[in-house]
C-alpha cells in the first residue's frame, strides 16, 4: 500500500468542515496539522506521496525522498516546490490549476465594494450611535464613488485575471491588462506596464511569483501610479515590496490598498504593513470559501487518480 502524507492538512480544514479522509483510497494516509521542515527531512524517505498546500519541498527534501513519486497541490502556485530537483529524481508534481478563479475575483470587489461604498466606515459610523444622532435621514460622512468609468488594471491575464476583468466589465469599468501572453479579447486593452499604472484607478496583479515579478511593486511602481490609486494583491506577498506599500500609503500616494498575501506569513509582530493606514489585510482567505476548498479537494484527487493510471494531469512544467 502507497504512503501518503498530507503535510499541512491544518492549512484546509478547521473544524473537520472538509473530508480530507476521502483520500485513504488511494494508501496509508499520515496527516500532520503543519509539518515542520526539519520533520519533513527526517521522514521524506517514508512516502511514495506527498500532498501539501504551503509547505516547503526543497531540492534537500527530495534529495530524501527516496520513494517519492508524485506531489500533489493543494495550490495554483507552486513557488514552494523546487520543480527541478523534482524532475530530475523522476518526481511528477501536479498543481490544483483554476479551482480558486471565482473566490479570489469575488474577493477582490469586496475590497473594490468596501473602499469606495466605505461600508465598513459606515457600519461602524451607526454602531457607534452615530444615526441616531443625525439631524437628516441620509449621513454622508464618508466620500463615496461609483465603479462605472473607473479604470483597472490587472497585471496577468489567466483564469483569475479573466473573471476579475468580466465582473469589472459588469460594473461598467474601463479594463486595462498587462500579461505576457495577451489572448484574443477585445473587450479589454492590453498595454505596458506603464501605462497601465498611470492610467488606472485601481491595480490588482493576478501573477505567479517567480524572479521577474518579485518586488515588481515597489518604490518606482507606486510612483507611476495615479494620486489616489487603490491596489489590491490577492497574488503572492512577494510581488510587492512591504516596506514601499507602506510608504505609498503614508504619504497619501495611494487612497488605499487591500492585501490577503504577505512575504512572511503568519504575519510577524514586526511587520511593516502594521498598522500602515488605509489599508485592508485580510490572512490569506480569498482561497479558503468551502465550497472553493471542496472543488480543490475533487481536483487533487482527480489528479491522484490520473497520475496512478498514467495518465497524469495538471503537471506543472
Amino acid at each position: 500500500m502507497k504512503k501518503i502524507l498530507i503535510a499541512d492538512c491544518a492549512t484546509l480544514t478547521q473544524n473537520n468542515d472538509l473530508d480530507i479522509t476521502v483520500l485513504e483510497k488511494y494508501g496509508d494516509v499520515v496527516y500532520n496539522k503543519n509539518i515542520s521542515h526539519s520533520e519533513l527531512l527526517d521522514t521524506a524517505h517514508r512516502y511514495d506521496m506527498i500532498l501539501c498546500n504551503k509547505t516547503i519541498i526543497d531540492k534537500n527534501v527530495i534529495e530524501k525522498a527516496e520513494k517519492l513519486k508524485f506531489i500533489g497541490l493543494f495550490a495554483t502556485g507552486y513557488n514552494n516546490i523546487d520543480i527541478t530537483a523534482a524532475r530530475e529524481h523522476g518526481i511528477t508534481v501536479c498543481n490544483a490549476g483554476s479551482y480558486s478563479t471565482s473566490a479570489v475575483a469575488q474577493q477582490v470587489f469586496a475590497y473594490i465594494l468596501n473602499h469606495y461604498n466605505a461600508v465598513n466606515r459606515y457600519n461602524n459610523f451607526v454602531q457607534n450611535g452615530g444615526w441616531q444622532c443625525s439631524p437628516t435621514f441620509s449621513v454622508l460622512c464618508y466620500p463615496t464613488d461609483e465603479l462605472k468609468d473607473k479604470t483597472i488594471g490587472i497585471i496577468g491575464y489567466g483564469s483569475i485575471g479573466q473573471r476579475v476583468a468580466e465582473i469589472a466589465l459588469a460594473f461598467e469599468m474601463k479594463v486595462l491588462v498587462h500579461t505576457r501572453t495577451p489572448k484574443n479579447d477585445d473587450r479589454v486593452r492590453f498595454v505596458s506596464l506603464d501605462e497601465l499604472l498611470t492610467q488606472s484607478d485601481i491595480v490588482t496583479p493576478h501573477c505567479p511569483l517567480n524572479d521577474e515579478s518579485r518586488e515588481m511593486f515597489n518604490k518606482e511602481t507606486f510612483n507611476k501610479m495615479r494620486d489616489g490609486a487603490f491596489f489590491i494583491n490577492t497574488s503572492r506577498g512577494g510581488v510587492v515590496n512591504e516596506f514601499d506599500l507602506a510608504n505609498a500609503l503614508k504619504s497619501g500616494k495611494l487612497s488605499g490598498a487591500a492585501i490577503d498575501v504577505l512575504t512572511e506569513e503568519p504575519m510577524s509582530n514586526d511587520c511593516v504593513l502594521k498598522n500602515a493606514p488605509n489599508l485592508i489585510i485580510t490572512p490569506h482567505t480569498a482561497w479558503a470559501p468551502l465550497a472553493t476548498r471542496k472543488r480543490l479537494l475533487n481536483i487533487v484527487e482527480d489528479n491522484i487518480q490520473s497520475f496512478l493510471n498514467g495518465t497524469p494531469k495538471n503537471v506543472v512544467r
